[in-house]
């Protein structure tokens, strides 16, 4: 399985893709690599599928620590007795996520397993990407003043899977929002540099990010509930399930955090990209109680946010 952009690599062989080092030294000094495996029930969903997620989800992962995603991998297990048209149906997504990213898969494998010891289809996918001079993108950069932005609707990956997993019996138009963020995140990066932290928030969802960069930055971050933008539809079937919004999976949002001055500016670079249209800023950085994260309510309180424990959906991704 070979897809290819406009960025090429060497002729792939079936284990390895060689790639010509002063080619990948146009865009930057230092390498990003990331990894993850995709188990999601069930494999088609409304607004995607396990193939679109495994690329998308790979590219985000680059893209958010400030890296060009380039070259990915995709290996595959598959259960003995899967339908040959379910594999050419992702494989299809997955071409086409790679080309709207600008990635090439270069090099895969495939295993099938007896039946009964998988469950369908799981996938695999490596990236690497470069990362431009001059960026620098850490969990460990929020300082007191920074302001808080994100992409779009939050929870809709999450919702999305469980309508499909018939979990609610309701009439729903919630789709996922797998996408690949490259380009926005390119466009972030023209209007301001210096972002300081970025995520894309998947598992553990919104809160766990804000909890992760408040912890090892040694900060607190304050959140407006006024200020989220979450679908009717997803705080309803979080209210008939008890799930938190905060906390559901994502697939095509990121958190940014940004300095006060840049706000305006990365605002308007993500307003004007497809994927950025819901953009908001839903909170700030501040100094105390360090490593919390705090959620100013609609109807004048507060309460703390924790890092989510164990995992509210199981296969989300």
């Amino acid at each position: 399985m070979y897809f290819r952009s406009s960025f090429q690599a060497a002729p792939p062989s079936p284990k390895q893709a060689v790639f010509p080092l002063a080619d990948l030294a146009r865009f930057g000094d230092r390498l990003a690599f990331t990894t993850d495996s995709y188990v999601v029930d069930p494999l088609f969903f409304p607004g995607g599928d396990i193939g679109t997620l495994a690329v998308s989800g790979t590219v985000n992962d680059l893209a958010v620590s400030g890296a060009k995603p380039l070259f990915l991998s995709c290996g595959m297990v598959i259960e003995e007795g899967l339908a040959v048209d379910v594999l050419r149906r992702v494989a299809a997504s997955m071409q086409r996520v790679a080309i709207e990213a600008g990635v090439s898969i270069v090099t895969g494998d495939t295993k099938v397993v007896e039946r009964g010891c998988a469950d369908k289809l799981f996938i695999n996918t490596a990236g690497v990407g470069v990362v431009p001079p001059g960026v620098n993108i850490s969990a460990r950069r929020a300082q007191p003043g920074d302001v808080v932005i994100v992409n779009g609707f939050l929870g809709d990956h999450g919702a999305a899977i469980l309508v499909a997993r018939k979990q609610l019996a309701l009439q729903s138009d919630i789709a996922s929002d797998g996408a690949p963020l490259a380009s926005l995140v390119d466009a972030m990066l023209g209007a301001c540099k210096d972002i300081h932290c970025m995520r894309d928030a998947t598992r553990g969802g919104v809160a766990t990010v804000l909890n992760e960069f408040a912890a090892s930055s040694g900060v607190a971050i304050r959140i407006q509930e006024n200020a989220l933008p979450i679908r009717e539809e997803v705080k309803g079937a979080c209210e008939i399930l008890g799930l938190d919004p905060l906390y559901l999976a994502n697939e095509g949002k990121l958190l940014a955090i940004v300095p006060a001055h840049a706000a305006s500016s990365v605002l308007a670079a993500m307003h004007a990209h497809p994927a950025g249209t819901r953009a908001a800023v839903i909170g700030e950085v501040i100094a105390q109680p360090a490593g919390i994260v705090v959620l100013h309510t609609v109807f004048g309180g507060q309460r703390i946010v924790d890092m989510l424990t164990g995992e509210q959906l199981p296969r989300i991704c």
